[in-house]
């Protein structure tokens, strides 16, 4: 994600109320390495669910994690991109 798509992101959520649970999806190719990636960004407690593609080549990942604040949704987004091959939703 772009800086200039952080920053629209950061306002959205700016307009709730924190701390809430917040629904990240990911979009990952599927092998076990970058998927173990994305789910390292979570907590162990973090209600984590996987839906690969009709082909299998990729992954689709969930979670639903307690933030307790926008920049902390910023920071996982941030880590995230850093992942090759990885698509924020």
């Amino acid at each position: 994600m772009s800086d200039v798509l952080f920053d629209k992101l950061r306002e959205q959520l700016a307009l709730q109320e924190w701390p809430d649970v917040f629904l990240f999806k990911f979009i990952a190719p599927n092998d076990s390495e970058t998927v173990a990636k994305v789910t390292s960004l979570f907590d162990n407690g973090t209600d984590l669910n996987y839906q690969p593609s009709k082909t299998g080549k990729y992954m689709s990942i969930s979670a639903k994690e307690m933030m307790m604040d926008v920049d902390s949704i910023i920071d996982k987004y941030q880590a995230a991109a850093k992942i090759k091959g990885v698509i924020a939703l």
